[in-house]
């Protein structure tokens, strides 16, 4: 399944999957870590998940969240 980047800001970028049923999300925290998390709605084909994680810099935030979007169940990454 496909993700599009559906919302953008300087400190947060958000990707929602094509059945809209789940997104994922890097935000920037104030003390300059980063908190990255998954949210699938419960009416998902695979059911219910949530997960978070604070990392200390961007780029393992980008590598995390990218291995989110292309984990089993979670469907392909469209770039």
């Amino acid at each position: 399944m496909e993700w599009t980047r559906s919302r953008e800001s300087e400190t947060l970028v958000e990707w929602t999957r094509a059945d809209g049923y789940a997104t994922v999300r890097r935000r920037r925290r104030p003390d300059g870590e980063w908190v990255v998390r998954l949210d699938r709605l419960h009416q998902a084909p695979e059911g219910r998940a949530y997960r978070f994680e604070r990392v200390a810099d961007e780029s393992e935030a980008v590598a995390l969240l990218e291995a989110w979007k292309t984990e089993p169940g979670e469907g392909s990454n469209d770039g």
